[in-house]
């Protein structure tokens, strides 16, 4: 029998990097969701103040497969 997956959209900031933002995106939907197998990054946006990069956010699709 095959898997059948579901997909919830996430957003995560980060104050480092885009690397950090994706995972505290995984890492927080670790915490609630189970069997979580994958992510697609939709969208990358900085923030900006005085000409400066502040921080760091992703908007995702993580996949998680679905209890038997």
């Amino acid at each position: 029998m095959g898997s059948v997956a579901r997909i919830t959209n996430i957003s995560a900031r980060s104050e480092t990097s885009f690397d950090d933002a994706v995972r505290a995106g995984i890492a927080r939907a670790n915490q609630t969701l189970r069997n979580v197998s994958g992510a697609w990054i939709k969208d990358q946006k900085v923030e900006i103040r005085d000409g400066q990069i502040v921080a760091y956010q992703v908007a995702m699709e993580v996949t998680f497969i679905l209890d038997d």
